[in-house]
């Protein structure tokens, strides 16, 4: 059962987002937030497995109450929910440490499944994201050059790895493309992640963007 907690500060879209993923038989919506500090609060009472995030909200925003969750032990994966999905938002959002953007307009049978792919580590983006994101590293010199430093800290094999975190690939197509297990893949992701000083896989993928070592 995945366990969702929900923090947008409009109750209707809350009770809305209850009913779309209550009809899945393997979620759980199992508490909800009108604020960012109520939803960081949620999380720490809560352990859930996944938080839609809204980022305009009273008393803490979204970006802070996502840098405040990840922050935590054995941190859920976030995943924004929100209306804006500006260049700004998009990277304020994932470099806070959020594993995905989605908009609202996302038709209710995608967000079951999304909710299920970001549940197990994957990475999620509506496509307006996903070109805001792609375009957004392209112009960012500063987060280039930092990203090429820390880029040249890593063995091959981690930039192989690096590489196609950036791609969007799970563990087992990484393990497929690299010809190694998919244990010493995850091993790999983690240690590297430590490494680098990020919270998830989703700025990992951001980090191959802005070093270059995928393509545009």
């Amino acid at each position: 059962m995945v366990r969702v907690v929900v923090v947008d500060d409009e109750p209707m879209v809350c009770a809305h987002l209850r009913t779309i993923l209550g009809s899945a038989p393997d979620i759980e919506v199992v508490d909800e937030a009108h604020d960012g500090a109520a939803g960081v609060a949620a999380v720490r009472r809560n352990r859930p497995d996944v938080v839609l995030m809204d980022l305009r909200m009273p008393v803490l925003d979204g970006i802070a109450a996502i840098e405040q969750i990840v922050s935590l032990a054995s941190p859920p994966v976030v995943v924004v929910l929100t209306t804006f999905d500006a260049d700004q938002y998009v990277l304020r959002a994932l470099r806070a440490g959020a594993a995905g953007f989605l908009v609202k307009s996302t038709p209710p049978e995608d967000l079951i499944g999304l909710v299920r792919v970001a549940a197990e580590g994957h990475t999620v983006l509506s496509p307006a994201a996903a070109r805001r994101l792609i375009a957004a590293s392209a112009d960012s010199q500063p987060a280039a050059e930092r990203a090429r430093k820390l880029a040249g800290s890593l063995t091959e094999r981690e930039v192989e790895v690096l590489t196609c975190l950036g791609e969007g690939l799970s563990n087992a197509q990484i393990a497929a493309r690299l010809y190694l297990s998919e244990a010493t893949v995850k091993g790999y992701v983690s240690r590297m992640l430590e490494k680098l000083g990020l919270e998830n896989r989703t700025q990992a993928g951001l980090l191959a963007h802005d070093a270059g070592l995928t393509s545009r």
